[in-house]
Parts: C-alpha cells; structure tokens; sequence
C-alpha cells in the first residue's frame, strides 16, 4: 500500500474511532434531530458534563460534529448529515444478522 493510500485509510479509521462508541452513536443520532446544548446532552445521556465533553470532542475532531458557543453554553449540531446513511447501512446489517439467526435457530439455515 502506497503511503497517499495509507494516509486515506487512516484518515477512515480515525472517523470509525470516533463513531465505536455506545454514547457518540447516541450523540449524532440525537444531534441528526437538531442541535443541542451540552447540558441537554449531559442529561440524556446521564452521565457528567466532562464525560459527555470528552465524546464531542472526538466527535468534533473528527469532522462530524461542530459547536458554537453562545454566552455560557456551547451548542452542537451534525456538521456531516451524510453519516446517517452509515447509521442506515448498520441497520440493514442487523437487519440481516437477526434474519440469519432465526432461520438457524427454527432449523431453515
């Protein structure tokens, strides 16, 4: 693998870095719905402030989320709208995963 196509496959994984977590999931599929403030977040998800800042952060330096600060609260919205076609293509795969298992499992597979 030539390094330009390295760097891209890096470029990749660090996106699915920022994405393989239970609470960022959450986080974009909440923020595909509109925008939100930290403390909104926080209390969804209920966890403290510093836990749900450290998931936007990664979120953020990855590119897929973006912040604007408005007195004391910083707002986040979806900067890349388009990972919800990911999140769609994951559904089909579990989709398809459970289609599977209950065709083994009622002896069809």
């Amino acid at each position: 693998m030539d390094p330009s196509t390295r760097d891209r496959f890096e470029a990749r994984a660090k996106i699915m870095k920022a994405l393989a977590h239970s609470t960022r999931l959450f986080i974009v599929e909440e923020l595909s719905r509109g925008e939100r403030c930290v403390c909104e977040l926080t209390e969804m998800i209920g966890a403290d402030t510093s836990t749900v800042s450290r998931h936007l952060s990664q979120l953020k330096a990855a590119g897929i989320i973006e912040d604007d600060k408005r007195g004391l609260q910083v707002y986040y919205r979806l900067k890349m709208p388009c990972v919800m076609g990911f999140f769609g293509c994951m559904e089909s795969v579990l989709h398809t995963q459970v289609q599977h298992q209950l065709k083994v499992l009622s002896g069809e597979g």
